[in-house]
């Protein structure tokens, strides 16, 4: 992680304006090749995740547009384009994914704030997924069908049984799941969403298949962890309209429809950023297609011109 610097290095805020950004790509074993067909992740095999909105250091979105092309977003970014929440947030804030789950996600819980800060120095992770596309019969599972104790959960992960203990909701696109950290969840395969998140990248997984990889290792298990912080009572859904699809103390998400023309401005405590989940067009002179993500700074507006579906994502500073 990395927080912006508001001063002591070689551009200036001032004139800064909105940019499209270019993501970082994950490659891993659970990934696929759907985003590829919209020119992202081009030259990996298999792209799991495309880091849209990041400032994690050594991860940093690339911007892809003006003066500041081919920089990474932390070398030109500052405190003032981030806006007020850098008052209240130790790091910058949020983390922005597109992920294709081509195989199944390993089945995972994340930390709160408090436990993140103590045991890993960073923030806790609350995320929320809004679905692009999903194969029949694929969906995800968000916590506990009723409460269970620690030891029925451990005699479940020893015996490759946890997902029976599982809700599983079947997905479709435009369905929004909002996982507060505690939460266990997992991915079924053939599922593709838009992930905001808390900037961590804090994750203990419980069960992964048994899977290994191309040596034959598989992935790390930190039941241990995961475990300390478990929810382990039943899962009450989380309730969503189709525009506000989420608004907490870590992230508000809203999704628009663009007919012809929307102005955006970035008036409120922080930085906005947008995700064209459907459609192309134009970003005041920048064009865009499917699945490109734009920063606009603290205090700045653009038009977007077009027919397309957005996804807009902001913070508010805690109070």
């Amino acid at each position: 992680m990395i927080l912006a610097r508001s001063e002591q290095h070689l551009y200036s805020s001032n004139n800064m304006k909105v940019v499209k950004l270019k993501p970082v790509v994950k490659s891993y074993i659970w990934g696929g090749t759907y985003f590829q067909k919209f020119g992202k992740g081009a030259g990996f095999p298999l792209v799991s995740e495309l880091w849209e909105l990041s400032l994690r250091e050594g991860n940093s979105s690339i911007i892809d547009s003006g003066p500041y092309k081919g920089k990474n977003l932390n070398e030109v970014i500052t405190s003032k384009d981030i806006g007020d929440v850098t008052k209240t947030f130790k790091y910058f804030p949020l983390l922005i994914k597109l992920i294709d789950a081509e195989d199944a996600t390993s089945v995972q819980v994340h930390p709160n704030d408090e436990y993140a800060m103590k045991h890993e120095n960073s923030f806790g992770k609350s995320e929320m997924w809004h679905v692009i596309s999903a194969d029949k019969g694929s969906g995800v599972y968000v916590g506990f069908k009723q409460d269970y104790s620690k030891k029925e959960i451990e005699k479940h992960l020893k015996d490759g049984t946890i997902l029976d203990l599982l809700n599983f909701f079947e997905a479709k696109p435009g369905d929004t799941f909002v996982i507060n950290p505690g939460i266990i969840h997992a991915v079924s395969k053939g599922v593709r969403f838009i992930e905001i998140q808390q900037n961590s990248d804090i994750t203990y997984r419980l069960f992964d298949y048994n899977r290994v990889d191309a040596n034959g290792n598989g992935r790390p298990l930190h039941i241990e962890k995961a475990l300390e912080n478990i929810d382990c009572h039943k899962y009450t859904s989380y309730s969503h309209g189709e525009r506000l699809l989420a608004d907490n103390e870590f992230f508000t998400v809203e999704a628009v429809d663009v007919d012809d023309e929307l102005e955006i401005t970035a008036d409120g405590d922080s930085f906005k950023s947008f995700t064209s989940i459907k459609g192309d067009g134009m970003v005041d002179e920048i064009p865009f297609k499917q699945f490109d993500t734009f920063f606009l700074p603290h205090k700045q507006k653009c038009a977007v011109k077009g027919k397309c579906k957005l996804v807009i994502s902001s913070v508010k500073s805690k109070k």
